[in-house]
């Protein structure tokens, strides 16, 4: 009997060990699973994470080099411009001041224009001739003594200072005035010439 009783102690003792250790071994496994989902997931997200960063940087990257390019192409444009208008100012300005020093010419350019108001009648037309102050001697003879006689009496010439060199012409009664300034000329010289230059710079 006694033994009976052992073997019936010993063989729930086992039956319960068994049954816990296979407990155990489930609960370690479920452990096992949660804890590497936990670690997948840990992953996918760094993954993503890392992806969504290295797509930003790449966007920045991008953008940044779009800036620097057109940056660098407004410089080279503005650099250009630069040399493009020292040329021709230095091309153009200093004949177009040493022409319009010329009295002579001044008079026959103010002729020109003064006939143009009114080819028909030049005396019907008023109008008032504004002259640079610092060129007054140089003009003021070749425009009394000639350009008067020629076209009218009614034409009215003025000194102002601080103009450049040149004239500017209109009616008497104001509206508007036609300018021939050294700047005028100079300006309109250099853009018909500007396509040459181009060329000639820059093999454009």
């Amino acid at each position: 009997m006694q033994n009976k009783l052992q073997e019936l102690t010993d063989r729930l003792y086992e039956e319960g060990l068994s049954k816990g250790r296979q407990e155990a071994e489930q609960m370690v496994a479920q452990a096992r699973s949660q804890a590497q989902e936990i670690i997948d997931g840990a992953k996918a997200e760094a993954a993503d994470i890392i992806a969504r960063a290295d797509k930003k940087a790449a966007d920045i990257s991008t953008m940044v080099e779009g800036d620097l390019k057109m940056a660098s192409m407004q410089a080279i444009s503005a650099v250009r411009q630069k040399v493009e208008n020292m040329v021709l100012t230095k091309a153009v300005a200093e004949p177009v001041e040493k022409a319009l020093s010329d009295g002579k010419f001044v008079k026959d350019l103010i002729s020109t224009v003064v006939k143009a108001f009114n080819a028909a009648n030049p005396d019907a037309v008023g109008l008032e001739v504004i002259l640079p102050a610092a060129s007054r001697n140089a003009l003021d003879q070749a425009f009394s003594n000639e350009v008067v006689k020629d076209l009218s009496q009614g034409i009215e010439v003025k000194n102002v200072k601080g103009m450049p060199g040149g004239f500017k012409i209109g009616p008497k009664d104001g509206g508007y005035r036609l300018s021939f300034t050294a700047d005028d000329f100079t300006s309109l010289i250099a853009e018909y010439l500007r396509p040459a230059t181009k060329k000639i710079l820059f093999g454009e």
